[in-house]
């Protein structure tokens, strides 16, 4: 009752809030389209929650047509207002070239952004870059350090795919890194 009367008043966050209730079915039935519109009001008041919301919408086309440029453009939104899960996503469009044309150079920039306020999708993901040298010269290391990163950060993927390297000093030296990593972004 709350939200519906903060929300009515053009509150951001109460908008936001009320499109997380009809999209989850959480206190009201579940219902994408009341979910759009409500996160669209939200979004359209710079609400970096309601962006990445809109732009997740977008992209699995619940409740809207599927639209990879829509999504896209609200995660740029989101992103653009520091948001790392936004940034991993952008990542992700960029590296799969959903919405935009495929472009590795651009993908490691949004997850290396991302990565750096610790996102571990984002690190996991940035560590596959660098192991399949995509946007970014090639570095066993590197991958390892991002893949360590992204464990300890709760990817379970991404202690799979340390398993691929099992030289110990490229090991210690990723593992030297990582420490190094947290000491200066986390």
């Amino acid at each position: 009752e709350w939200w519906n009367k903060a929300a009515e008043q053009g509150n951001a966050n109460a908008q936001f809030h009320l499109g997380l209730m009809f999209q989850t079915g959480e206190g009201k039935p579940q219902d994408y389209k009341r979910a759009v519109d409500w996160y669209t009001l939200s979004a359209e008041q710079g609400l970096p929650l309601g962006q990445f919301n809109l732009g997740v919408i977008y992209a699995t086309g619940d409740g809207v047509p599927q639209n990879y440029k829509k999504s896209v453009y609200w995660y740029t939104k989101a992103a653009d207002q520091g948001l790392a899960q936004a940034k991993t996503n952008l990542g992700i469009m960029y590296d799969k070239g959903k919405g935009v044309s495929e472009d590795d150079n651009a993908a490691v920039d949004w997850f290396t952004q991302a990565a750096m306020q610790g996102d571990a999708t984002a690190q996991s993901n940035l560590g596959v870059m660098y192991f399949n040298g995509s946007g970014i010269e090639q570095s066993d290391v590197m991958a390892l350090m991002f893949w360590i990163l992204a464990s300890e950060n709760g990817d379970k993927i991404a202690s799979n795919y340390k398993a691929l390297i099992s030289d110990p000093g490229q090991m210690a030296e990723a593992q030297r890194l990582a420490r190094d990593w947290v000491g200066a972004y986390q």
